[in-house]
């Protein structure tokens, strides 16, 4: 019971860290301009989280219902903002159950085994998240616009955005995002096995 019970809360605490990553990371405006930040964000909490939770069970599976948990907590604060008066595209959904799927199909396809759910599920996360927020980015009205016509009451004032040019900075964000989030993937989803070895001593 003890084992189930700290399972649950460290499925919650991040669930609400990877939701809450950089405060404001699901804003429209940040998200877009900062791409790469947020797969790197997205992806690694993504995985330490789900590798986490699945190596304590031991079942394939529990990464997608880890990565349905943060989707509807995240849609919950999306109609919390919605009910103040903020747009509908104020705050963007990230896209993780496929992602999470991939890392489930490693673990399930290597016979549950934790170092290739690491290694390979680790990588697919990392290449396929920002992918797929990409696309779910480029369905977003006028992120900028918005950004400047609703701005956020928790942004300090040293932060709000001056001009709409910050994307030229990158050339391509779904290469870097892919390549940053595959990179440090890994290894922090190895550090969450090793968190979940320490569990259990």
């Amino acid at each position: 019971t003890t084992h189930y019970l700290f399972i649950v809360v460290v499925a919650v605490n991040s669930t609400l860290l990877t939701i809450n990553a950089g405060d404001y990371i699901f804003y429209s405006d940040w998200a877009w301009t900062s791409f790469v930040v947020f797969s790197i964000s997205q992806s690694t909490m993504l995985v330490v989280g789900a590798i986490y939770y699945m190596l304590f069970t031991g079942v394939p599976g529990t990464a997608t219902y880890y990565a349905t948990i943060m989707t509807i907590y995240t849609w919950v604060a999306k109609g919390a903002w919605f009910a103040l008066g903020y747009p509908y595209y104020f705050v963007v959904t990230p896209v993780w159950i496929p992602s999470a799927m991939l890392l489930d199909l490693a673990y399930w396809a290597t016979r549950r085994n934790k170092h290739a759910a690491i290694i390979i599920g680790g990588t697919l996360v990392g290449l396929s998240l920002p992918i797929f927020n990409m696309i779910n980015l480029l369905l977003v009205r006028d992120p900028l616009e918005m950004a400047f016509k609703y701005p956020r009451p928790t942004l300090p004032p040293y932060m709000t955005p001056i001009e709409p040019q910050v994307g030229k900075f990158y050339i391509s964000p779904v290469a870097l995002g892919s390549g940053a989030g595959a990179v440090l993937s890994v290894p922090i989803a190895a550090l969450g096995a090793k968190l979940n070895a320490w569990t259990y001593r």
